[in-house]
């Protein structure tokens, strides 16, 4: 029986892996039916390469061509809200531009994250924000992609470069709470006085993780390089550290950045995707590379009144 157990599993949206923006302007003018059409319309017409395309072309780099379905170690979903006729367009622009697309779910305007629990998902990209928002509810690492991101860098064509903020996106937003409540001084105290306590997981713990299997296993040329990218600064980067050496994973760089804006670190680590919870991070990476937001955490929020 053919199943994804055991592999990195990626769903994506559509408008995330191919550039659809200018059909999604008609969708939000107009109607579901002029969308459709336009879509049937344009068939023919290789799609542009959207915000995640390099993540997927890297991804399936893992299992060279021919790899049997049994022994491939990725395998990338389209989960869309399309109709079933638009996802015809996805495969066809897929097919062109050389991406093994096999698989998708096509809801036609439903939401589609119920299906990343059969597709035992690691990771979810998706334009739409609710969608994001539920599969993050869900369990599921998942973030709302940054359409007019600039393209992944074409400098490292056999290294999957991804970039993670810490509190709220691999850990959780615990110290994070603490610093919203009491300030940069508090916060430091308290990381400092545990230090030796190993943070809890983040929603991207499970996506490091699958990362670092696929590194540990990978027997291509293609290779994953992480990167940490944080507001931390010493004294508190020593419970980041830790708390990756007790969960058993590494990353390759790590950058404790205290309040500097990420923006001209990410432009020289050059990942093909970097994960935040705060919107202006996300904004600012999102001028050097493709970027992903991550609605969780005290970050996100709904504002009360008065506060």
């Amino acid at each position: 029986m053919v199943s994804l157990e055991n592999k990195l599993v990626v769903a994506i949206s559509s408008r995330a892996v191919f550039d659809f923006e200018e059909e999604n302007r008609v969708f939000e003018q107009s109607d579901d039916r002029a969308y459709r059409a336009l879509q049937r319309e344009r068939l023919d017409q290789a799609a542009k390469p959207g915000v995640a395309f390099a993540l997927v072309r890297k991804l399936l780099a893992f299992d060279p061509e021919h790899t049997p379905e049994a022994e491939r170690r990725v395998e990338v979903v389209v989960v869309s809200r399309n109709d079933p006729v638009s996802g015809m367009r996805v495969f066809r622009s897929a097919q062109q531009l050389a991406l093994r697309l096999e698989r998708g779910v096509f809801t036609r305007g439903r939401r589609p994250w119920p299906y990343l629990e059969p597709l035992k998902a690691n990771l979810f990209l998706s334009a739409n924000e609710q969608d994001v928002r539920e599969a993050l509810e869900a369990g599921f690492p998942a973030a709302r992609v940054f359409p007019s991101s600039l393209q992944a860098s074409v400098a490292h064509p056999e290294e999957l470069r991804i970039a993670f903020d810490g509190d709220a996106v691999l850990f959780s937003d615990e110290s994070e709470q603490l610093f919203q409540r009491e300030g940069l001084g508090a916060f430091q105290a308290h990381e400092r006085e545990h230090a030796g306590s190993p943070l809890q997981g983040g929603p991207f713990k499970p996506l490091l993780e699958a990362l670092h299997r696929l590194h540990e296993q990978a027997a291509t040329a293609m290779r994953v390089r992480t990167a940490l990218v944080t507001s931390r600064s010493a004294p508190a980067h020593e419970r980041a550290i830790r708390t990756l050496l007790d969960w058993g994973v590494e990353v390759d760089e790590a950058m404790f950045l205290g309040g500097l804006d990420k923006g001209g670190f990410l432009k020289a680590f050059e990942p093909d995707f970097f994960f935040d919870d705060q919107t202006g991070h996300c904004e600012s990476a999102a001028r050097v590379a493709p970027a992903g937001h991550v609605i969780a955490g005290v970050a996100n929020r709904p504002k009360t009144v008065g506060s």
